[in-house]
C-alpha cells in the first residue's frame, strides 16, 4: 500500500470535520440572527420607555425593571384572560386529538367505498385560504346564535381536526405494523377497541405534535375572537387583550408594559415547545418518511 494510499482516507475524514464545522457554523449564525428580534423583546420588556428608544441601543437593562411585568398583568384583567384562553384551548386539544385521530383511523385501516376519493378531498381542503372562510363562517355562526360566544372558536374542531392533522396521524398509523391490530381482532377486539387500547398509545409522538401544533394555533389566535368575543371584554383571550392594549392608556402607548406583556405570552409557547421536543421531532420524522 502505497502513501498516498494510507493517506487518502485521513484526507477524506478531515475534509468531513471541516465540511460539518461549516455547517455548524452557518446554521449558529441564522439562529442567532433569527434570535435577535426575540432577545430585543426580552430585553425591552426589563427596560424604560427611555431606554428602549435610546441609540445606540442598550441590549442589557441597567437596572432591569421586573415591575414592567407587574404592572402590565396589575393593567389589564389578564387573569381573567388567561382563564378563558386556557378555556378555549383545552377544549380544542381536546376536539382536534379525539376528531383527527378517529378520522386518521379510518382513512389508515378501514376499507370502505370511496376512502380514497374522501381522502383526496380532505387534503383538496388544505389548499383552500382560511380567510376565505372568514365572512360565510361569521354569518353562518351569527345567525345561528352563537355570536359573542366560544362555540365557533371550538365547535368545529370536534368536526374532523383539520386535513394537517388528519394527514399527519394517517401517516403514522399507515407506519404501525397491521400484525398488531389482527393480532387483537383474533382475540376479539373490536375496531373501537383497537383504536384507543393500540393504536392510541403507539402515536404518542404524532400525538404529541398535533397537540403542539394545536396548542401554538389556539393560542396566538387573534382574528377568531376579534370575530366572535370582541363585544364582551370579560371574553377576552390573552392575545386579543395584549392587541387592544393600548387603549388602556388614553392613546398613549406604553412600549414597555406592552414588551413585559408580549414576553409574557410568548413563554408558555416556548416552554411547551421545549417539553414536546422530543416527541414533536420524532412525530414529523416517522410521519413524514414512513406510510
Amino acid at each position: 500500500m502505497t502513501a498516498a494510499t494510507r493517506l487518502k482516507p485521513r484526507n477524506l475524514q478531515s475534509r468531513s470535520v471541516m465540511e460539518r464545522f461549516t455547517l455548524w457554523a452557518a446554521l449558529l449564525a441564522v439562529a442567532a440572527v433569527m434570535m435577535v428580534p426575540f432577545a430585543w423583546l426580552v430585553t425591552s420588556s426589563l427596560k424604560s420607555e427611555i431606554a428602549i428608544f435610546s441609540y445606540p441601543p442598550q441590549w442589557i437593562p441597567r437596572p432591569p425593571l421586573w415591575q414592567n411585568y407587574v404592572e402590565a398583568w396589575q393593567t389589564k384583567p389578564f387573569n381573567l384572560y388567561l382563564w378563558n384562553s386556557l378555556v378555549i384551548l383545552a377544549l380544542n386539544l381536546v376536539a382536534v386529538i379525539v376528531s383527527s385521530s378517529l378520522c386518521a383511523y379510518g382513512f389508515a385501516r378501514l376499507s370502505f367505498p370511496g376512502r380514497d376519493l374522501w381522502f383526496a378531498i380532505t387534503l383538496a381542503t388544505m389548499m383552500l385560504p382560511g380567510v376565505v372562510l372568514l365572512v360565510p363562517s361569521f354569518v353562518i355562526f351569527t345567525r345561528i346564535g352563537w355570536g359573542n360566544t366560544i362555540l365557533p372558536l371550538t365547535v368545529p374542531l370536534f368536526f374532523g381536526g383539520g386535513a394537517f392533522n388528519i394527514f399527519l396521524l394517517r401517516q403514522f398509523f399507515r407506519s404501525l405494523p397491521r400484525e398488531l391490530a389482527d393480532a387483537a381482532r383474533i382475540d376479539g377486539a373490536h375496531e373501537f377497541s383497537i383504536y384507543w387500547r393500540i393504536i392510541m398509545p403507539l402515536a404518542k409522538p404524532a400525538l404529541a405534535t398535533v397537540a403542539v401544533f394545536t396548542f401554538i394555533n389556539s393560542w396566538n389566535d387573534f382574528i377568531g375572537p376579534l370575530l366572535y368575543l370582541s363585544r364582551d371584554p370579560t371574553k377576552y383571550t390573552v392575545a386579543l387583550g395584549l392587541a387592544l392594549f393600548r387603549q388602556a392608556f388614553l392613546g398613549r402607548t406604553r412600549w414597555d408594559l406592552i414588551m413585559a406583556g408580549s414576553t409574557a405570552m410568548i413563554l408558555p409557547v416556548l416552554a411547551v415547545f421545549f417539553v414536546a421536543q422530543r416527541f414533536f421531532i420524532q412525530g414529523i420524522a416517522v410521519s413524514g418518511i414512513k406510510g
